[in-house]
């Protein structure tokens, strides 16, 4: 973290975004420059948007004083727990936030959520050729998995909301360790992801319900399921002064109306809108997130160090 003080009595704004970014092999962590574009695992996901805030700030730190503090945090973790922003709010509580993470220059004021989940199906080991005494806890599993697909498709017949529908998939399974042998454990992984008007309570009892269906058609099934992390979709008010300062200063450099929309992606702005933290996204093009191609956009990151500055000139003056 890292603090411009403001002369007092304004409003404090922070830019906040995460350092951590999923894995690659070691020749995607070589950033390489073609052309406009810069390619690298974590260019886009999210170093650009880093390092335009600190531009940002610096150009700040250069010009006439603010009455508000501008505040930069890097946080860890974004890609799985976010066990950095969920200190970061423990340790300080802005006004207002804003998460340059990509947005290809639109103003993002609301997200999806999502919940994981680790489901167990226990059987017997036992010999193939011992078929009384055997369960096979990966067939048991079955149902379940019938069930997710089954979800799914009664999810994507609902109404979509304004950024995408709610969704159900299965992520990993792995069980047994040997052909002849029948499996004394299966463990699946599964993913929901949330929108508008659902909730982690009611992904929770969807997978409850799954597994009680299981049961049903099978007494032997012998499961269980954690929920290894959660969080609930967000929306953020469009008419909150950050987001209005946000809006006019991209508006400005754009040349146009900026576009407020919302985005199916699950951010750290959820735990930050959760602790009581006005947060919006705004920050360059690029794309390829989590794959070997990987891409930013330079001249979008310049623009996002404008936009970043003006909305700051903006709200904290």
């Amino acid at each position: 973290m890292a603090t411009l003080a403001g002369s007092g009595g304004g409003p404090s704004l922070m830019f906040v975004g995460h350092t951590d970014v999923v894995g690659a092999a070691p020749e995607g962590y070589r950033a390489e420059r073609r052309g406009a574009r810069m390619y690298g695992r974590g260019s886009n996901d999210m170093k650009a948007g880093l390092a335009a805030a600190m531009v940002a700030i610096e150009r700040l730190a250069a010009g006439p004083r603010l009455r508000g503090d501008v505040i930069f945090a890097g946080v860890i973790d974004e890609e799985w727990l976010s066990i950095g922003a969920e200190d970061l709010v423990a340790r300080t509580k802005p006004d207002a936030a804003i998460l340059p993470e990509s947005s290809g220059h639109d103003v993002i004021t609301g997200h999806g959520g999502f919940a994981w989940y680790s489901v167990e199906s226990r059987g017997v080991e036992a010999a193939g050729v011992e078929q009384e005494r055997g369960v096979d806890g990966i067939a048991l599993l079955g149902p379940v998995l019938s069930g997710i697909a089954a979800l799914d498709r009664e999810l994507a017949a609902k109404p979509a909301g304004p950024y995408g529908r709610g969704s159900i998939h299965a992520s990993t399974i792995s069980g047994g360790d040997q052909l002849p042998v029948y499996p004394a454990l299966c463990s699946l992984g599964v993913e929901r992801c949330l929108i508008g008007g659902e909730s982690v309570a009611h992904a929770d009892a969807e997978i409850e319900g799954l597994l009680a269906a299981t049961r049903a058609a099978d007494p032997r099934f012998a499961g269980e399921w954690r929920r290894i992390v959660g969080r609930e979709p967000v929306e953020l008010d469009p008419a909150h002064p950050m987001v209005a300062a946000l809006t006019q200063a991209a508006s400005a450099a754009l040349g146009r109306p900026a576009t407020v929309r919302g985005d199916l992606g699950w951010m750290d702005s959820g735990i930050l809108v959760e602790a009581g933290v006005p947060c919006s996204s705004f920050g360059p093009v690029g794309g390829g997130e989590h794959t070997a191609d990987e891409w930013v956009d330079l001249p979008s990151v310049d623009l996002t160090v404008d936009v970043l500055e003006a909305t700051a000139r903006i709200f904290c003056a």
